[in-house]
């Protein structure tokens, strides 16, 4: 079965045309004005609202009609930007007294949408779509990280998200996950009497860097394949550049994971 992704996303954008927040409300104000039914409303609006309206439709029938008119067009045009702009407001900081440049129609979308989350639904909804094509294309290029030796169930964890990062565009997540999953798989691997050194020196707080310098010194004593160290200090410096230097792209977060996962593989290899 082939699933053709543009054609889900013209769909999504023809539903979200369809049932756009607040439009349906907008037109039924306007309607009952245009049609002199306007004290309709006054039992379905709050009484401050209703009486605001009844002024400004007293004063201009036509321009009231005409102006709601407007707004309703105006949610279905630019529903997807604003559903957008929804997520990113929960996404990244927002300056005090920014919403007061918000348009009329957005307040009013955005009060009637309080409940049913259209926006925030068709938002994240089109956002996973876009990302389908380019994960596949970074699935296709990973192979299956075949290891002898199992390490623990938050190892598995954190390659799982550190590989799903990578898929989905997080590049910068990746390579520190990546570097995670190395610190837990070191530590589940290191001899007993290594294991309550580091524990001791570092006071229970060690770091992958802590963890590859012992090993490092103690190679013979672990047992660790004398390749390991090298492969997963290339992990350690993307994940540092990640954490304190600014974001990756998907070229140093592809390297980084490929190294993280033959690192394991050097580290479980028996």
């Amino acid at each position: 079965m082939t699933i053709n992704i543009g054609r889900l996303e013209d769909e999504l954008l023809e539903m979200s045309a369809e049932e756009v927040p607040g439009r349906e409300f907008c037109e039924a104000i306007a309607e009952l004005a245009r049609t002199g039914r306007f004290e309709q409303l006054r039992d379905v609006l709050p009484g401050i609202v209703y009486d605001e309206l009844w002024v400004r439709y007293r004063q201009d029938a036509v321009a009231f009609v005409a102006g709601w008119r407007k707004v309703a067009q105006e949610m279905r045009q630019g529903f997807v930007q604003h559903a957008r702009q929804r997520l990113t407001s929960l996404t990244r900081l927002q300056r005090a007294g920014s919403e007061a440049l918000t348009p009329v129609w957005q307040e009013i979308q955005r009060a009637l949408d309080g409940q049913q989350n259209d926006l925030l639904r068709a938002a994240i909804a089109i956002e996973l779509l876009e990302l389908v094509e380019p994960a596949v294309l970074r699935a296709t290029n990973l192979r299956e990280c075949v290891v002898v030796s199992p390490s623990s169930e938050d190892a598995d964890r954190y390659l799982d998200e550190a590989t799903r990062c990578y898929f989905f565009g997080l590049f910068t997540a990746c390579a520190v996950m990546c570097r995670s999953v190395l610190e837990e798989a070191v530590k589940q691997k290191l001899p007993a009497v290594l294991a309550r050194l580091v524990r001791s020196r570092y006071r229970n707080a060690a770091t992958l860097g802590n963890l590859l310098h012992e090993v490092n010194n103690n190679l013979q004593l672990t047992g660790i394949d004398g390749d390991f160290p090298h492969v997963a200090n290339q992990v350690n410096d993307a994940g540092k550049k990640a954490v304190h230097q600014g974001l990756l792209s998907e070229d140093e977060a592809r390297v980084c994971l490929q190294n993280a996962r033959r690192a394991l593989q050097l580290l479980l290899c028996r």
